[in-house]
């Protein structure tokens, strides 16, 4: 018996050895796995989605190194005795900006990985609908106390050794049904006191089709086209998020420009106040000036040193602020290119309202990924009435076995049963459908309202930023004039004040006018850029570059 058991474990052992092998791949194989799958759809499915980023990948491969950018090595006085921590510190374009946002912004990096998991929910929704294989085997050792009539005492001491083993496949073939197929085995079972060694296999398979509800598994498939429609939705969220993101990043980047342009002026005021107070304050001497002019001078010289320095904390705020949105380290020395504020100019788009509102609603990507969740309510209300229907499937069941024998022995098919029949539930309580369609129906209904207020939602947001653009252009030309008038009244208070002549109140009034205009030049100019870069967003014509970049359009016309 001994013998027998031992050839019998030797024979069994290459099953277990495949089995071990199955179970042996590392997390690294299934990681690899998992990303062919995804990317593999994301592939297949960016085609459908115009710019969206054709190297799609959330790996975090490219470290970040400043060292190729330029040093700053100019010397700034407006910043005063802090402004030797600038020396050294790099230039940052706004292109070399936008294309460290893309590879190191923590949002922008879960935002990729949120595509990347709807990808990953796509290849198991696909998995359901191919052959689906499992295998299994099991062993075991037993004792047991019997009776035996034979002996004395009546009680015998048995001993049992058994193993056996399964292959099996479960396929969900659309339009045809459901097929389930195993291969079973006992390849070891010897019982102690028994001479016989037993094994047995046997090959079954089962089929299953709805014939009303649920015919032709539509559930299963509207599974599948639901998750195969989701992944396209969030292709287009993405590719808008891109859009949204590379506005936002330069919106923030011109922002820590004014800021220190701000700075600049804020400085170049109180240099001109404290000029102005130490002019004053020599006149007073003389009993030239009446001693309220004086305090006039000097309260207007504390007051240009407070907006100085309060200028200078809220620049340095906004810059960490950055530098946080682009993914970089708080004490990362930057400065960005003021070149970047000085070449930028009023280009106004020669379109109008109505033109704009109709080429949103034919390009936004959003507003097509609305349209498209109204027809999946549809589907879903058609599914909804399935479910009220009976449910009445076909059913067969066709199996062969092979004979009991020491030697293993594949299945006979002279060994064979089967059996076919319909399966009938006549669904007398249909609360839970009824409830299900009724739901459908408001989802539906829902949905068509979403889509109306989705579509005065675009209206209103070109609108509104036609608005914008369009102010933020009458702000810059009325600035352009207000500082010039600004600069003229400060010349002439100067020349006032040599002359002795000059009232201190108006002096400051001219200082100060001169300030405003400039900062608000600036900030139109920039207002300006950005809401044009939104116009073009809202419009749904902002074509961005792999790089995070815009493409200027090239054929709009400007004014």
């Amino acid at each position: 018996m001994t013998t027998k058991i031992k050839r019998s474990l030797r024979g069994s052992i290459p099953a277990w050895l495949v089995l071990i092998a199955m179970a042996g791949c590392t997390s690294s194989h299934y990681r690899e796995s998992a990303d062919k799958a995804a990317y593999g759809v994301l592939r297949e499915k960016t085609p459908l989605v115009k710019n969206m980023d054709g190297a799609f990948s959330i790996e975090q491969t490219n470290s970040l190194h400043l060292d190729n950018l330029p040093g700053f090595t100019n010397s700034v006085d407006f910043f005063g005795p802090d402004g030797v921590t600038e020396h050294g510190a790099r230039i940052l374009r706004l292109e070399d900006a936008l294309g460290i946002a893309i590879r190191h912004s923590r949002s922008y990096q879960s935002r990729k990985e949120q595509l990347y998991l709807s990808a990953l929910a796509l290849t198991l929704a696909r998995h359901d609908f191919t052959p689906i294989f499992s295998a299994g085997a099991k062993g075991a050792y037993s004792e047991k106390a019997a009776e035996n009539p034979a002996l004395s005492d009546n009680f015998v001491e048995e001993r049992g050794v058994t193993s056996s083993g399964s292959v099996g496949a479960d396929w969900l073939v659309r339009d045809l049904g459901r097929i389930t197929t195993a291969f079973t085995t006992d390849f070891l079972r010897f019982v102690s006191g028994d001479p016989r060694l037993a094994t047995s296999s046997k090959l079954s398979a089962t089929f299953v089709r709805p014939l009303l509800r649920n015919a032709g598994f539509k559930q299963d498939m509207e599974s599948l086209m639901q998750a195969e429609r989701d992944l396209l939705y969030d292709l287009r969220d993405f590719t808008q998020f891109r859009k949204d993101f590379s506005v936002k990043i330069a919106a923030a980047y011109y922002d820590v420009l004014s800021n220190r342009d701000t700075v600049r002026n804020s400085y170049l005021n109180l240099q001109s106040s404290r000029k102005n107070a130490d002019r004053t304050r020599a006149l007073a001497r003389e009993g030239r000036v009446a001693g309220t002019d004086l305090g006039r001078q000097e309260q207007q010289e504390l007051s240009a040193e407070s907006t100085w320095i309060n200028a200078i904390r809220s620049y340095r705020q906004s810059l960490d602020n950055f530098k946080i949105l682009l993914g970089l380290k708080v004490d990362t020395n930057l400065v960005l290119d003021d070149r970047e504020l000085a070449t930028l100019q009023i280009h106004h788009p020669e379109i109008s309202v109505d033109d704009s509102t109709q080429l949103a609603l034919a390009t936004r990507l959003d507003f097509m990924s609305v349209k498209d969740r109204v027809e999946d309510t549809e589907r879903k209300v058609l599914l909804a009435q399935d479910g009220l229907r009976a449910d009445v499937s076909l059913s067969a069941d066709a199996s062969i076995v092979s004979g009991t024998r020491e030697n293993f022995s594949l299945p006979d098919g002279r060994r064979y049963s089967w059996s076919a029949g319909l399966d009938i539930d006549p669904a007398l309580d249909r609360t839970a459908a009824r409830n299900s369609y009724r739901a459908a129906l408001i989802t539906r209904n829902k949905a068509a309202r979403t889509l109306e207020e989705q579509e005065d939602q675009i209206r209103l947001d070109v609108r509104d930023s036609w608005r914008t653009l369009d102010q933020a252009k009458r702000s810059f030309e009325i600035s352009e004039i207000g500082v010039r008038l600004a600069e003229r009244r400060v010349e002439e208070q100067a020349l006032l004040a040599e002359w002795g002549r000059s009232k201190a109140q108006d002096q400051v009034d001219a200082q100060n006018a001169l300030i405003d205009s400039k900062n608000q030049r600036t900030k139109a100019l920039v207002t300006h850029t950005i809401a044009r870069l939104q116009f073009w967003n809202n419009m749904g014509i902002l074509y961005i570059k792999d790089n995070g970049r815009w493409e200027d359009l090239q054929d709009a016309k400007t004014k």
